[in-house]
């Protein structure tokens, strides 16, 4: 059994629900559109397995799984409603499986606040945010290819209009005082994801960023 099988069929098992026929392979088919070059299989694998790590800390596990299986399942690079559009799919998927609405609106919730536009809730939602942000402390040579995938979705939009919106984005992110809320995020991810994106918003291209092997206690 593979990973996306494994995750597939544990989350269903946790919520105690059967899922609809068709969603598995709807899910990945969307996951495979062309438009996507980091929002693909293979970040949804990345996000899955961080989860496997962190399942032991989730309060409602098969909620958060199902979470991350829809969290980008919509993606118009275009669109400005992508996250809505995932979370009334995951609803409507939940509803026919027979799930309660509590069930719903947390999943809804858990969707929703990976826009990264507000401060996530306690629990599920902060541990569901940094597993999407995980990218951002990844290893040198994945930040560096993550930073290529982004731009190859974005292909459309003229350079220095790129360049300077990308930079706003990550320069918000290193704002933070806190880019992780949990634990174990900030313990394996805070100091790497700092020095990457100081990287990126430098623009060395032809590089890769540096490599963290020790940094500051875990910011609170």
């Amino acid at each position: 059994m593979n990973l996306f099988e494994h995750s597939w069929a544990h989350a269903w098992a946790d919520l105690g629900l059967q899922p609809p026929a068709g969603v598995w392979d709807a899910l990945l088919a969307a996951y495979d559109e062309p438009q996507r070059h980091y929002h693909s299989r293979q970040h949804l694998a990345e996000c899955l397995a961080h989860f496997d790590a962190v399942r032991p800390l989730t309060q409602h596990p098969g909620e958060v799984a199902i979470a991350l299986w829809f969290h980008d399942a919509v993606y118009d690079v275009r669109g400005t409603s992508n996250e809505r559009q995932r979370a009334d799919w995951a609803r409507r998927v939940l509803g026919a499986s027979g799930a309660d609405e509590a069930t719903q609106q947390r999943v809804d919730a858990l969707i929703m606040a990976t826009r990264h536009d507000a401060a996530p809730g306690p629990g599920d939602e902060q541990l569901l945010v940094d597993i999407d942000l995980s990218i951002l402390g990844a290893a040198p040579e994945r930040f560096a290819e993550y930073d290529r995938q982004v731009r190859a979705e974005y292909q459309w939009v003229p350079g220095f209009v790129y360049k300077m919106k990308r930079r706003a984005v990550l320069g918000a992110f290193l704002a933070r005082p806190c880019i992780y809320g949990t634990g174990h995020f900030s313990t394996r991810c805070e100091a790497q994801a700092r020095a990457n994106l100081a990287w990126a918003i430098d623009g060395r291209a032809g590089t890769q960023p540096p490599a963290v092997t020790a940094g500051p206690p875990p910011l609170r």
